[in-house]
């Protein structure tokens, strides 16, 4: 077992938003414990009573062409994946470790989970840092043009991300 840390970015980046969940897919998360997509599927089919459809859902083929186009992922015709991949939400990969029975894979999921972690602390201070920042224009309020353009410029930049535009993954309806 490897103790080198998973950097942050390698997870986010297999962090897709799928029916307004923020999800990650078996094969990502297979190839992040080191074993095959089929063995983690088979391990989670002996145990689905973990499972129940908030923490697991199997993508339908509408998403997973979405997913295909958006990520260029291989076609099945070219010695790709035959079957639709299913979605782990963040409780479905907490429950994992308790089917994969080794030390790499308990310590992958500590890595995955310490990253939704940092994400959801990510949004919070981006939402604490737009009250103060409404806090202080709201005192500067009379003062100088050249304050209000750079509070301006400063809420554009904040709210940019929070538009459906810039989300991780695809949203399929």
């Amino acid at each position: 077992m490897s103790n080198d840390l998973i950097p942050v970015e390698v997870i986010e980046n297999q962090i897709y938003y799928i029916r307004g969940q923020k999800v990650m897919l078996d094969s990502d998360l297979a190839k992040l414990y080191n074993t095959k997509t089929y063995i983690l599927n088979q391990s989670v089919k002996r145990n689905l009573d973990r499972f129940p459809s908030d923490f697991m859902f199997r993508l339908s083929g509408k998403e997973f062409e979405i997913l295909k186009s958006q990520f260029v992922m291989s076609s099945s015709n070219w010695g790709g994946r035959r079957t639709l991949p299913y979605a782990f939400t963040e409780h479905g990969i907490a429950m994992l470790s308790s089917v994969l029975n080794s030390k790499e894979a308990i310590f992958v999921n500590i890595q995955i989970i310490r990253t939704f972690i940092y994400l959801r602390e990510m949004i919070n201070t981006h939402k604490d840092l737009a009250q103060k920042i409404i806090s202080l224009e709201s005192r500067y309020n009379e003062h100088d043009e050249q304050i209000q353009l750079i509070f301006q410029a400063i809420k554009q930049l904040i709210e940019a991300p929070a538009s459906n535009d810039n989300q991780i993954g695809f949203r399929a309806d």
